[in-house]
């Protein structure tokens, strides 16, 4: 489980203890049906504080690329910050306790209607709500990478880039992240190399 410390200043606020831990992940599980991203940073980083938004991108952006649920990962990245393999598994065990019994509930009484009319339409209208909570999410979340070493515009470009490979031309998500990820990866190595060096001067 790696450790990633952000690079941007503390957060205000941190987890009480493993039972808040348990308790905030649990709560925040309950309500990410469809558009977990935006109940991810709302609860985290706008009402607890556990987050600053350059913390949250940062943290966010390894959970992506590691194998598993992106809001699992920052579960245990989040809890094993602060309360080491404990906290990570107070974290995880929120995150997927309440969540399994309530899935397992609705998937028993979804297959009595699932061929109904109504149940298909309802599901279409929350993949259009999800759809529009993960788009409001990311355009706020765009002001944190005013601090970003690579600067606004080029994450913009990289961003922009990322979304033509994928949505677009439709190329595996492994490969987008290996080419445009590793890209990206080398130019912070490089801008903060040289920003280390001035400061050094």
């Amino acid at each position: 489980m790696p450790e990633h410390t952000p690079s941007t200043d503390a957060a205000p606020n941190r987890p009480r203890s493993r039972t808040d831990l348990f308790l905030s992940f649990t709560w925040l599980a309950l309500q990410g049906f469809g558009g977990v991203l935006a109940v991810v940073q709302r609860e985290l980083v706008e009402k607890k504080r556990w987050m600053t938004r350059e913390q949250f991108v940062e943290d966010w952006a390894v959970a992506q690329i590691m194998p598993g649920p992106n809001v699992v990962n920052l579960s245990l990245m989040i809890g094993g910050r602060y309360f080491g393999l404990p906290g990570a598994l107070a974290a995880l065990s929120g995150m997927l306790a309440a969540p399994l019994v309530l899935v397992l509930l609705l998937a028993a009484l979804y297959g009595s209607v699932a061929d109904s009319a109504a149940a298909q339409g309802a599901l279409r209208g929350m993949g259009a709500v999800a759809a529009g909570l993960i788009t409001a999410t990311g355009i706020k979340l765009i002001g944190a990478l005013d601090k970003n070493a690579m600067g606004l515009w080029v994450c913009i470009g990289l961003a922009a880039l990322t979304f033509v490979a994928i949505a677009l031309l439709r190329l595996p998500l492994a490969w987008v992240l290996l080419v445009i990820g590793s890209g990206a990866c080398l130019w912070a190595y490089r801008v903060l190399g040289r920003t280390g060096k001035e400061t050094q001067a």
